[in-house]
């Protein structure tokens, strides 16, 4: 008796704090400045973030330096690794993509930004980078640019991160571009 009102109670508290972070964002607090917030990108109904990739421009050398450019989250059922959807938000032009990585099994819950401090009159990047870790405890690291430091880590999505929203600096031609600066991302 004793062992089923624990196992009752366990499973309403797991319930609770799945309920509680049911639609709510998840943000670091290192991210960059600069840019405009993009439209908030949603998985479609019954999928969950399972993969990543990002987009990113290489060391330019003596040239403007942009490094992370685009996340692209990868959206798939429970279980499965068909791709159902890839949803991005605001989009830097610059880089290449760099290849997809997933969950071993499981899905994305929360996540790590590695962003570069203003750099005065340098060459600014803002986020280079980010981590994610899986809901079956591994950690997904990007291969994104090589400036600045990761960041504390966000809350944790129970159910899984659904969506994505970026800030993103627009092109400032003869400026100094950072494209990435900024990702919020929005729990199942």
């Amino acid at each position: 008796m004793v062992r089923k009102m624990l196992l009752s109670w366990i499973v309403t508290l797991i319930l609770l704090h799945t309920t509680l972070t049911h639609g709510k964002d998840i943000n670091v607090n290192n991210g960059g400045k600069w840019g405009v917030w993009g439209k908030l990108e949603m998985c479609p109904y019954n999928t969950v973030a399972s993969g990543f990739e990002l987009k990113v421009e290489p060391p330019q050398g003596d040239g403007d330096d942009t490094a992370l450019n685009v996340i692209k989250l990868l959206c798939t059922k429970p279980g499965d690794r068909t791709i159902q959807a890839e949803i991005t938000s605001a989009e830097g032009r610059w880089g290449r993509w760099t290849g997809i990585q997933w969950c071993p099994s499981g899905f994305l819950v929360r996540f790590a930004l590695q962003v570069e401090r203003p750099q005065g009159d340098g060459d600014d990047t803002a986020a280079n980078n980010i981590m994610f870790q899986c809901s079956d405890n591994n950690i997904l690291t990007g291969y994104g640019g090589k400036w600045g430091t990761f960041g504390n880590w966000s809350d944790m999505c129970q159910s899984g991160i659904c969506g994505i929203r970026t800030l993103v600096e627009p092109d400032q031609g003869r400026g100094d571009d950072t494209a990435l600066n900024d990702v919020v991302f929005r729990c199942c």
